[in-house]
């Protein structure tokens, strides 16, 4: 069994404790690896090391901090194959999704290399001709990131690059079920020759490593992404000190699908979006509402295209379209859910079991699931699944899709499927979600804002706001003297 090392001040380093977090292959359900479980002083001394070197990195211009930042990006893009078979061994998708998902590592890599360069401030005019307002932007300090597993490279990637093209300097906590393939992404940049302390990577349980980054008075901003649980737990862990925190949550995202729209789209969109790393993503179709004059023909197809998903061990068939789930306690919340729904009356169109056949006999594997004839009092309807199952209703006017859509605490992201103008107009403007994509489901692009409304965070990553996260304006005042 291989052992991985925390990265902590420049050096590979085991934890004093000894003790260890052991990573487990969910195809099989083996253990394979295993990470230290770091203690409070480990936090401590990478938190130490990232405020000694923070002064260094942050007087070094954009264009120098990315020069580090393309070297890194050359190397992961030269890793992408090793780190994905890595990925896919701890986390469960397929090896196709898994180097897809590095190479957008690469490419925000890269993308804030050069936005980095464009942390532009302001000159205001005063009153005063003889006075000048100067409103500069530099590195809030010290960044806490602590990812989730989902997405173990994509998600650390967002906070690493947006915050070291900053200038900043970073303790990063890898999750505790997949960590391998964020340590070796941290690998990446150390070989990049990145100085010592400015990039840290430490492993371990979120109770004794996530809090002690968030309320240490070491870390002046805190970047999360993960559940509304731990969100809450990260405010109130943070309270005694005064710090930067952005924190993208839950989100339990909605489609509507209109009379009006593309059938055949619609359905391609609602599959992708609802089964995609079986559904194991913030911004996954949780629920679908669909006009009743089309409600039935929808179904029919939703069920047709679902049934074509081809499920497999992403190591050995890595074209599959989905592999296992990448835990047990997630694939038992996705069978409440649809346990649930089919006690209140719920219809199962396809799916709710373990795919026959000896390949699945070990590991998280189940069936992408649809249920129609869903309402808001079941939870598949009103809580995050977070797994591959869909609840489907009808509904008669765009007033009352609009109102179920909205009512949840959530407001990550929305869907909507029209071809009429005033319908594609009043779903953008009403929809209650940071992101609403219409006649699409990609919710989200590198160089656009991201991020909740509601219960679902606060803050933004990508585009120039996720820059912003990391920098602190200063107001610059000067009086000049007469010529």
């Amino acid at each position: 069994m291989e052992r991985f090392l925390m990265l902590i001040n420049g050096d590979w380093v085991d934890s004093e404790s000894r003790e260890y977090l052991e990573v487990v292959n969910p195809a099989d359900e083996e253990v394979f690896a295993e990470v230290p479980r770091a203690t409070e002083s480990e936090v401590n001394q990478a938190l130490e090391a990232a405020r000694a070197a923070f002064p260094a990195w942050a007087g070094l211009s954009p264009f120098q901090r990315a020069e580090y930042l393309w070297r890194a990006a050359d190397n992961l893009n030269q890793r992408k194959e090793k780190i994905g078979r890595l990925m896919t061994r701890e986390q469960g998708k397929p090896l196709k999704e898994a180097i897809g998902e590095i190479e957008k590592g690469v490419e925000m890599l890269r993308y804030y290399a050069e936005e980095g360069k464009r942390a532009y401030g302001r000159i205001v005019a005063n009153e005063n001709s003889l006075d000048q307002s100067l409103i500069v932007k530099q590195p809030v300090g010290v960044v806490a990131a602590l990812s989730a597993w989902n997405y173990p490279v994509e998600l650390t990637g967002w906070k690493a690059a947006a915050a070291l093209a900053a200038g900043c300097t970073i303790v990063a906590k890898a999750p505790s079920l997949t960590p391998l393939s964020p340590l070796e992404y941290w690998r990446c940049l150390f070989d990049a020759g990145i100085p010592a302390g400015v990039i840290n990577a430490v492993t371990g349980a979120g109770a004794t490593v996530g809090r002690q980054l968030v309320k240490s008075p070491l870390s002046q901003k805190v970047a999360f992404t993960g559940s509304l649980k731990v969100g809450l737990d990260i405010q109130e862990q943070a309270k005694d000190t005064i710090k930067k925190i952005s924190l993208e949550l839950g989100g339990q995202c909605p489609m509507i699908v209109s009379n009006h729209s593309d059938p055949a789209a619609a359905v391609k969109g609602a599959v992708r979006r609802s089964f995609r790393n079986m559904g194991q993503i913030c911004i996954a179709i949780n629920r679908i509402y669909v006009h009743e004059d089309i409600y039935e023909a929808f179904l029919s197809e939703f069920k047709k295209e679902t049934l074509k998903l081809t499920i497999a061990d992403g190591l050995e068939k890595p074209d599959s379209d989905l592999g296992p789930m990448a835990n047990r306690q997630g694939l038992e919340k996705t069978k409440h859910h649809i346990e649930d729904a089919l006690a209140k009356g719920a219809r199962l169109i396809c799916g709710g079991k373990r795919p026959p056949g000896n390949d699945y006999q070990k590991g998280y594997f189940f069936e992408p699931t649809i249920v129609a004839d869903t309402t808001h009092e079941m939870l598949i309807m009103t809580e995050e699944t977070f797994g591959p199952a869909v609840g489907v209703m009808p509904y008669g006017s765009l007033d009352e899709a609009i109102e179920l859509a909205n009512a949840t605490p959530y407001g990550l992201a929305a869907y909507a499927c029209t071809n009429d103008l005033h319908e594609m107009h009043k779903l953008s403007q009403t929809l209650e979600a940071g992101s609403v994509a219409v006649n699409n489901v990609d919710a989200g692009i590198m160089n656009v804002a991201y991020g909740g409304w509601k219960q679902s965070g606060i803050g933004h990553e990508h585009g120039h706001e996720g820059l912003a996260e990391y920098l602190n304006l200063k107001h610059v005042r000067i009086r000049y003297r007469e010529p």
